[in-house]
């Protein structure tokens, strides 16, 4: 779709990135520009046996009313709102009806109830899993269910096998980026990237028509007709459901484009979208990545390639489970009163680097990449009377970036080049000293993109824009800005060296103690 000659800076994407703390929602040329945004905590519920849940109704209650407000406001004319696009968590289960409505919480992806289904399908004694289903898996798809149960997979037989009452109403089982683009257009409709943590597509090829994989779906055995219909990443999915836009404030004739991961997102946010250009997330979550021409899987490190942005590359999939996350635990569990983030950070700075050789291993919720470990727990390491709260804040930084390098190692080997300079994006890069903590530690170049805790909006609005036919993916790397160079400081390359060498072993040392303690 042409926008009638008019420049991308004049129109505008509803923009939504749902986190795992809750959804962002802004206002976002399709150049990238953010005009409004706002975000929204929620609560999740944690419960027995592994039960982690969120209230996907709340989820669009939530920007539904952010949505008047951003409109209300006056930040953007409603009649220049041209397209609607949805990013954020991925791996994780929403079970609706036949209007998109839920009928039961989102299953969320640390969820691990059903890891006794995924156990039955996949698990066996090599490295814990069948041999013989993984490799098949490992062929068509790039990747495979996991035997601990935290993925899509596991969710979809939990809800079809245990919650029967759930299963009987549920017309179709949606990540949490479909769900949300159900609700505006009244269509379920998955992409190849919005359904690739359940390794149920066939992706030897990406750009051929996109389709499930009859043998994965076979091994898995569920029930397909509540599997969306796939259609290409990036594409109109349709417009808006004309109550749901009167509602909103909307004008009626808006396109929604498929939903996509934050991975996604944050590729095209970061500018990173050449060949081998890597880009580091440090949100709630983390991530290192890249595009790349072809597939490969990396079991032994829990990465894999997966379809991309829909111009026939992938990306690489990994996961640091446990970022920016860490820092907010820390905050809430060393102070009455948590300080606001800045203030954190400034505390971090008073200490010098290696703090006051205190370690901090940030797995609060287990680790995934390089290493799968859900048993895996977080820790402050070599306190002594002398430590201080600096010193714990600061080691806090410094786990985080090791935990980085130790993953940066890998995807080196895994890409088979020096991965430089890298593009950092999300809420922990605002801190000038963790941005300069992890070019230290990494001992590499780091970009921070201007406005990096917007990097997601802003690469799903310019996704937007590339599938409406605003911009062109050639544009992406110029109209994403740095505000700042890190290069690495050769001062704290032995402490550093050090520290990043001593995570992996206390990694193994402290394993069994976790196995232990947990049961």
């Amino acid at each position: 779709m042409k926008l009638r000659g008019q420049s991308p800076q004049s129109h505008y994407a509803l923009a939504i990135d749902l986190g795992t703390g809750g959804p962002k929602v802004g206002l976002v040329s399709l150049a990238g520009r953010t005009a409004w945004r706002e975000h929204l905590p929620v609560r999740t519920s944690r419960g027995p046996d592994g039960a982690v849940e969120q209230d996907a109704q709340e989820w669009w209650e939530l920007i539904a009313g952010a949505v008047r407000r951003g409109l209300s406001g006056g930040a953007v004319d409603p009649a220049h709102v041209v397209a609607v696009a949805v990013t954020g968590q991925w791996a994780s289960r929403v079970a609706v009806d036949e209007h998109g409505i839920p009928v039961a919480p989102c299953v969320m992806w640390t969820d691990t109830r059903g890891r006794a289904h995924s156990r039955a399908l996949i698990g066996g004694r090599v490295a814990g899993f069948n041999a013989r289903r993984a490799l098949t898996w490992v062929r068509r798809s790039g990747g495979v269910p996991s035997p601990a149960g935290a993925d899509p997979i596991s969710h979809l037989l939990y809800l079809e096998r245990d919650c029967p009452d759930v299963a009987r109403a549920a017309r179709w089982f949606l990540e949490p980026v479909d769900y949300l683009t159900m609700r505006f257009t009244g269509r379920a409709a998955a992409s190849p990237a919005s359904m690739l943590s359940a390794w149920l597509t066939d992706n030897r090829r990406v750009d051929g028509p996109p389709e499930y994989d009859a043998t994965l779906v076979k091994l898995v055995g569920i029930d397909t007709t509540k599997l969306p219909p796939l259609q290409p990443t990036g594409s109109v999915i349709g417009t808006i459901r004309a109550d749901v836009a009167a509602n909103l404030g909307l004008p009626a004739d808006i396109r929604v484009v498929t939903g996509v991961p934050d991975l996604h997102a944050a590729t095209v946010g970061s500018g990173a979208v050449k060949r081998h250009a890597p880009h580091l997330a440090i949100s709630t979550s983390g991530w290192i990545s890249c595009p790349l021409d072809r597939k490969k899987t990396d079991a032994r490190h829990s990465m894999a390639t997966v379809p991309g942005l829909g111009d026939g590359r992938y990306l690489l999939v990994n996961s640091i489970d446990s970022a920016g996350i860490c820092l907010e635990w820390a905050g809430t569990a060393l102070f009455h009163r948590p300080p606001a983030y800045e203030d954190l950070a400034a505390l971090a700075a008073s200490a010098g680097p290696g703090s006051g050789g205190v370690m901090f291993s940030p797995w609060p919720t287990g680790t995934r990449s390089p290493v799968e470990d859900r048993g895996a727990r977080a820790g402050w390491h070599n306190l002594s009377l002398g430590t201080t709260r600096a010193d714990l804040v600061r080691a806090v930084l410094e786990g985080v970036a090791c935990h980085v390098a130790w993953l940066h190692d890998a995807v080196e080997r895994f890409v088979g080049e020096c991965l430089e300079p890298i593009r950092i994006v999300g809420g922990g890069a605002r801190s000038d000293l963790w941005c300069q903590i992890t070019a230290d530690v990494l001992e590499r170049r780091v970009e921070r993109v201007a406005d990096p805790t917007d990097a997601v909006l802003r690469g799903v609005a310019l996704l937007a824009g590339i599938g409406l036919d605003a911009i062109a993916p050639q544009d992406v790397s110029e109209l994403v800005e740095v505000d700042r160079v890190f290069e690495p400081d050769p001062a704290t390359r032995d402490v550093y060296r050090r520290l990043r060498a001593e995570l992996p072993r206390l990694h193994r040392a402290q394993r069994g103690l976790s196995t232990r303690l947990q049961h």
